[in-house]
């Protein structure tokens, strides 16, 4: 029989993906902790959470170890989530037109990608299916980016996509897979998918116009928020907006960022 995670496990777990992904889980979560490893333990046949802290200390244990990160740091999502940043993402678009470049948009937490897909639905529909523009789409979890390029996903996930873009982006599923859409492969193909740890060095996929940066920054610490939108900030381009969530703030200032509108930043330098 397992034994529950006691506290001491708990504080162990926290230093885990606090190393890993810079995230600060509060007491809180200790609930959440326990079911989301609870298979884990199942699954290798592990009595104690202990022998699972044990197991993801041992070398070439690197999958187990992005398996719990997956498992840990994993949020529901939904499509046209927070609807105003992506009526600002239409102006923002529409004004691009005759910059002459490719307008490029990074959905810098898109979980399973419905964010990714909603931002490219928007651009569709304002630039053109083939028009001069790019989503990049990332996150730490490779298994939710998986999903995400496959693109299928349950209806009650798009229960706030315009009726429109329904109709012309996405396919509802029949017989076997009613209850489910599928993003329509052009749309998929406008949309590229990375893994991505935001509290490492970023890679280097150029400049943005818009970044989402949204709903992640409520799970770091000051310290670490502060290093990352110094980081992030200097992957748009001037002028470039960057869009957080509604319930989080930028607890210190940063040079490079204005702020513009309610969770909206500007980029001056």
């Amino acid at each position: 029989m397992l034994r529950p995670l006691s506290f001491e496990e708990f504080s162990r777990f926290q230093r885990f993906i606090f190393d890993a992904a810079g995230i600060t889980l509060s007491g809180a979560k200790q609930a959440l902790v326990s079911g989301r490893l609870a298979r884990r333990l199942d699954h290798h046949g592990l009595a104690s959470f202990s022998d699972y802290l044990r197991l993801l200390e041992h070398e070439g244990q690197d999958a187990e170890r992005q398996m719990a990160i997956d498992l840990l740091t994993t949020n529901e999502t939904y499509f046209f989530r927070e609807p105003r940043h992506f009526e600002t993402l239409r102006v923002r678009a529409a004004a691009s037109r005759a910059s002459g470049r490719p307008f490029r948009v990074w959905s810098a937490a898109s979980s399973s990608g419905e964010e990714a897909y909603s931002i490219a639905m928007v651009l569709a529909d304002s630039l053109g299916r083939d028009g001069s523009w790019e989503v990049f789409g990332s996150d730490i979890s490779q298994r939710v980016l998986d999903a995400a390029c496959r693109g299928h996903y349950p209806l009650e996930r798009a229960r706030h996509v315009p009726p429109d873009f329904l109709r012309r982006f996405c396919r509802k599923g029949q017989g076997p897979q009613e209850g489910t859409l599928l993003v329509e492969r052009e749309l998929r193909d406008k949309v590229r998918f990375a893994q991505v740890n935001l509290n490492q060095d970023l890679p280097e996929v150029g400049k943005f116009d818009v970044i989402f940066l949204r709903n992640v920054m409520i799970y770091f610490d000051g310290a670490t928020k502060q290093a990352l939108i110094e980081r992030i900030s200097h992957k748009l381009q001037p002028g470039g907006l960057l869009l957080i969530g509604h319930a989080e703030s930028l607890s210190a200032p940063c040079a490079q960022l204005e702020c513009v509108a309610t969770s909206t930043y500007r980029r001056v330098q």
